[in-house]
């Protein structure tokens, strides 16, 4: 029950604690769990702080020496348990603790089952996948290194190192790696390396132990610290049966810190065997493709065009001339041909010429309309026709014809088809000039009749 003060009228002291055990009091008893420090006994009282695994939170419990004797097997410092306890308040001296009613050791197997939960738990949560591990550097040129103060580990780390490599530089940080502080130590640790910029990677490392001794590293606060780190990190805690949580949240899993040395830097023995072979490998690379160049280039320089090029140039104007022989021949040629027959061609077309046939003798006999006259019974008397000669026209009036003694027509007209006429002086057709009919045969001469005056 709260109760009202003031500066005019504040509570004494006694009162105030007399509250709080009363409200002590009625919490009754309760199961805890937690790990035993400072353990020491005088007379018939055993004293130890019972401390939580994860928070860094402690409280004293007090147990009578038969309740310590009953616990099979009697729990030491570090060892983990479940006490049943009673909390008590001392009014006089204003102080808390725990009386212990009943002491209970965690086995194995149930701290196995925890460890397996936690894994679970932590695996869901993705802190173990694969992708968000991180590739070591090559070459650190700084190296944190976790461990145990003048451990064992922490000389086969560094000797190892140094070994495989003499320049590498490491900084240590000794921590405590087994008991109640070592997950405070080394996540305090882990923090400090991590902000320094000159640390490339992170070793931590311990020996072999118990799984109650190795159970810090199974710590899920410092598991979640290795999570949050920037810096790579290799995990090399105990042996090569040894699991601690640890090694699955690790970038890197060494079996022992021996392997975390091999792990972090590489051996100078074989990276020097390695350029030389790298080197050799070049050379020969190198070698071999000069050598197929300068094959290439004796044959091209062998080659008739580079050996000796003005003989090419003279075999190619040779070429040239012989060609341009061969094409004035060949022009030539056609040009004879084609002259010989247009001489031909010309010459069928003089002699199918109607004008050729006018140098003969022949007429055309046209009317005024440039119609041509073919039989002379188309003619009326006094019409006017045209005759056409060689080098100049006449116009000339027709006459009546005058029969022979036969009683025909002098001026009878030629059979169908003949559209011209031989004149000479005589008025006689010349001989060998005959006129066939259609059916072939030569009809007889007959006197044209004069030509009528114009």
């Amino acid at each position: 029950m709260t109760s009202k003060t003031s500066p005019e009228s504040p509570l004494p002291i006694r009162t105030v604690l007399q509250m709080v055990g009363g409200w002590i009091g009625k919490l009754g008893t309760v199961w805890v769990e937690g790990q035993i420090t400072d353990l020491s006994a005088r007379g018939g009282t055993v004293f130890l702080t019972l401390r939580d695994p994860v928070a860094n939170v402690s409280a004293r419990v007090t147990a009578p020496r038969g309740v310590y004797e009953a616990t099979v097997p009697r729990p030491a410092d570090g060892a983990r348990v479940v006490v049943h306890v009673k909390p008590d308040f001392w009014v006089n001296r204003g102080s808390f603790a725990f009386t212990a009613l009943e002491i209970r050791p965690v086995g194995v197997g149930e701290l196995l089952a925890r460890l397996e939960r936690l894994r679970q738990l932590l695996a869901a949560e993705g802190l173990f996948n694969a992708d968000r591990k991180r590739r070591l550097p090559f070459l650190p040129g700084t190296v944190g290194l976790i461990c145990g103060r003048d451990s064992a580990a922490e000389r086969d780390v560094l000797e190892n190192a140094r070994r495989r490599w003499p320049a590498v530089r490491f900084k240590v940080e000794e921590v405590a790696v087994q008991g109640p502080y070592a997950v405070g130590e080394v996540t305090e640790a882990l923090a400090k390396l991590d902000a320094d910029g000159d640390v490339e990677v992170i070793v931590v490392a311990r020996g072999g132990g118990s799984l109650e001794d190795l159970l810090p590293f199974s710590d899920e606060t410092l598991v979640r610290s290795v999570a949050a780190c920037r810096t790579p990190v290799v995990s090399a805690i105990g042996h090569e049966q040894d699991s601690p949580l640890l090694d699955l949240v690790a970038d890197v899993r060494a079996s022992t810190p021996t392997d975390a040395a091999k792990k972090v830097v590489p051996d100078v023995g074989e990276q020097l065997s390695l350029v030389r072979q790298l080197r050799d490998r070049g050379r020969r690379v190198v070698s071999g493709w000069l050598d197929r160049e300068m094959s290439w280039l004796t044959s091209t320089r062998s080659r008739p065009s580079l050996a000796d090029p003005v003989r090419e140039l003279e075999r190619r104007a040779e070429q040239v001339d012989a060609l341009r022989e061969r094409t004035r021949r060949s022009l030539t040629s056609s040009l004879d041909r084609a002259g010989d027959d247009l001489t031909h061609v010309r010459g069928r077309l003089v002699a199918l010429s109607p004008a050729a046939t006018l140098e003969r003798g022949y007429a055309i006999v046209q009317r005024p309309s440039g119609e041509v006259v073919r039989r002379a019974k188309d003619v009326a008397p006094g019409a006017l026709l045209t005759l056409r000669l060689p080098d100049d026209r006449l116009t000339v009036r027709t006459e009546p014809a005058e029969t022979d003694p036969t009683g025909s027509r002098l001026a009878e007209a030629e059979p169908a088809g003949a559209e011209a006429a031989e004149v000479d002086p005589t008025g006689s057709r010349p001989a060998g000039k005959p006129a066939d009919d259609k059916t072939g045969k030569s009809r007889k001469s007959r006197k044209k009749p004069e030509s009528p005056e114009a």
